[in-house]
């Protein structure tokens, strides 16, 4: 006689993929249990605040979860509730090692579509700057949004559709941002077919500078766009220039209203979109001490060196380098969103659904793995090789094209519904 598989997701290996796994925990209605947290850290054992931080925003957005945390914080037992949506305030931790709002929308977002109600959260905190080790609100905005779209989320004519607003700027590290996000609830998504790419019709972007002079966001947007313009004319970057501290409203809560927070930021955000509808974005954030240790550019209250700080001029070419790489790629979803892609994907009714990635990054790979676990979903994965650029060779037998390998995915939904919606 076979024993029963235990339902219990079980991991070994501390807060690897942490939002990933309460999040299928959450989609799968399967408990969590996580050990050996940062066991090795003797300094700093178990969770961190923002982990800790998130947890308490999954209660607040849920009804019935219940959080286990043992007393060193190594270990930890999660039994997911009902998703409940609705209006929702949560204020980010800032300081030194903290995480920018977007970590936390990233976490959320495959979650927003399944509640009871509309989702309407408003995070407040790090904003802008972190784009190293954080995806910014604009790039959730111009890469996710429009995979929300695809998938059926806002299809709906009764409700708005998925927005994501940034009403004050908050730069790392000391944050005093605040972004709102509103997501439409869907019975049930619908399967894609994105495996055309088409050709690059256009680029928009944002250059974002908080408390440093004006003159540096048109240099960004001024490096960016000669890089862009070798390639296709149609380019066009807005700069957003922030220097105050804004109003505070009047009223009970005292809310500060427009400006920025007291940190100097400066960051650029590049999206091409291609003529059958894929939208890439790439985004790189100023780094304030070039060539510094790596501890010494974890310590936010240092003096910062003009002759280390990165020149608008090298961030603009930067930005539009990282761009070109994710065009090059060739994939429907730049390398940022797969995760996300192929989540939703997952979620999807039992039919088949299909995606073009470029080359899969370590992090997605590792997800498939968990999907598969999770959700008892495995996706075929055919890798496509083609050719990007010309096809002739020089007169000195170089080759002009490049080629460029991508996969295409494709898997069988699990037929996810939304039950915790209300019946008409």
């Amino acid at each position: 006689m076979t024993t029963p598989k235990s339902r219990t997701l079980k991991f070994t290996d501390g807060a690897t993929q942490f939002r990933l796994r309460l999040t299928t925990s959450l989609l799968s209605h399967r408990p969590l249990l996580l050990t050996n947290i940062r066991s090795d850290d003797l300094d700093a054992p178990g969770l961190h605040e923002h982990e800790a931080s998130f947890l308490r925003l999954i209660d607040r957005m849920t009804n019935g979860t219940k959080i286990e945390i043992n007393a060193t914080g190594t270990q930890l037992r999660f039994k997911p509730g009902v998703l409940l949506g609705g209006t929702v305030e949560h204020h980010c931790p800032t300081g030194e090692g903290a995480r920018s709002v977007s970590w936390y929308l990233e976490g959320i977002m495959p979650l927003a579509p399944f509640g009871k109600e509309p989702l309407e959260l408003t995070l407040s905190g790090i904003t802008d700057g972190t784009s190293d080790v954080d995806p910014s609100v604009d790039y959730l905005s111009a890469s996710f949004l429009p995979l929300y779209i695809k998938f059926g989320v806002g299809d709906n004519d009764d409700l708005p559709p998925p927005s994501m607003r940034v009403a004050r700027r908050g730069a790392a590290p000391l944050g005093e941002g605040r972004v709102h996000f509103y997501c439409p609830i869907v019975k049930e998504l619908n399967p894609i077919e994105l495996v055309e790419f088409g050709k690059v019709k256009r680029v928009r972007g944002n250059a974002i500078s908080c408390r440093i002079p004006p003159s540096s966001a048109a240099r960004v947007a001024h490096s960016a766009k000669g890089v862009m313009h070798r390639l296709l004319p149609d380019v066009w970057i807005h700069t957003d220039v922030h220097s105050s501290g804004g109003k505070r409203q009047k009223g009970i809560d005292q809310t500060i209203v427009g400006g920025c927070g007291p940190s100097p930021g400066l960051s650029v955000i590049l999206t091409a979109t291609t003529t059958e509808g894929v939208c890439l974005s790439a985004e790189c954030s100023m780094s304030h001490n070039v060539g510094s240790s790596g501890n010494d550019a974890l310590k936010h209250n240092q003096q910062i060196e003009r002759k280390k700080m990165e020149l608008p001029e090298d961030l603009g070419k930067r930005s539009a380098t990282m761009l070109l790489y994710e065009i090059f790629c060739g994939g429907c979803v730049d390398t940022s969103a797969q995760t996300f892609a192929l989540l939703m994907m997952c979620l999807t009714p039992e039919d088949v659904s299909r995606i073009r990635l470029g080359p899969l990054s370590s992090f997605t790979v590792v997800s498939l793995r968990l999907f598969k676990e999770a959700f008892g979903v495995e996706f075929k994965l055919r890798v496509d090789e083609e050719t990007t650029g010309g096809d002739d060779s020089d007169e000195e037998g170089d080759e002009v094209g490049m080629k460029s390998r991508t996969v295409l995915c494709s898997c069988l939904g699990i037929g996810y519904r939304n039950m915790a919606r209300a019946s008409t």
